[in-house]
């Protein structure tokens, strides 16, 4: 596999919330393992926006990357990008924070259902698994039919934390119907799908989504695949992207594709 243009398109900085290093760090990383680009996408939670001063943390993330670009653009690609989480959940939020400056990448995300915590924080059973994937997926088509971003991240984020603390199955074929409507809506408005490899590194060991729904998503007519490690500390950046590029080879994919002015630029996996 050609890995001159292996792309990491979701980081964290310490301007996340959970984030530790500098956007540098980051870069020096992502330069010592020979990367094509890497996208700073600090969090902008929309439903937290206007009383944790996220306006502020990410007025510095933009900063931080310009710095960075500037220092490191000719040896690799810097992209200023966010990960835009729960837009429909505060849609002034969004908006706010979207013309804050010209983004090359914008990341839809969500992390929490409306009015409650985020996944990781959720006690889960065999009795509430299902009404939380339900309610999951339907508040995920409304985002992705909101059309804010670029693409769509971890499809499966609350897997993260079911899947090893509840003994129920978790079968795909249960939520088959509703996640083929995500994805047309994806597909519709010519939109990527992030393949996220945290999984391969914690407890559920795979990524997220999985190669199923990736694969899904080719047969539906997706053209826009994206590849990020959601590392939080420079030790995890370009983690997992090899898994990651052949996961979408295996799927079907040629391209890869990486965000520039929030134009898709599309570069070979062979």
């Amino acid at each position: 596999m050609n890995k001159r243009f292996f792309s990491d398109s979701h980081t964290h900085s310490k301007h996340s919330f959970d984030g530790n290093d500098p956007v540098m760090m980051l870069c020096e990383q992502a330069i010592k393992l020979g990367l094509y680009s890497i996208s700073i996408t600090d969090h902008c939670e929309c439903n937290e926006y206007f009383f944790n001063n996220v306006r502020k943390s990410i007025e510095a993330s933009v900063m931080a990357s310009g710095k960075a670009r500037a220092s490191y653009g000719s040896k690799m690609k810097v992209y200023t990008g966010i990960e835009l989480g729960q837009p429909t959940q505060n849609k002034l939020a969004a908006d706010d924070v979207l013309s804050l400056c010209d983004y090359d990448f914008v990341i839809g995300s969500l992390h929490n259902l409306k009015n409650e915590q985020d996944f990781y924080f959720l006690e889960y059973n065999n009795d509430n698994v299902n009404d939380l994937l339900e309610r999951y997926f339907t508040q995920l088509y409304e985002l992705a039919v909101d059309n804010r971003f670029d693409t769509l991240a971890h499809m499966t984020y609350p897997l993260r934390y079911i899947v090893g603390n509840v003994t129920k199955e978790i079968k795909y074929d249960t939520y088959k119907e509703m996640i083929d409507e995500v994805l047309k809506v994806l597909v519709r408005n010519k939109k990527a799908l992030e393949i996220n490899t945290s999984g391969l590194r914690q407890r559920i060991g795979m990524t997220l989504p999985g190669e199923n729904i990736v694969s899904r998503f080719r047969e539906l007519g997706g053209k826009y695949i994206t590849i990020g490690s959601d590392a939080h500390r420079w030790g995890d950046v370009g983690s997992g992207l090899e898994e990651g590029y052949r996961l979408a080879q295996r799927c079907g994919f040629s391209y890869v594709t990486v965000f520039e002015k929030r134009q898709p630029v599309l570069l070979p996996i062979d």
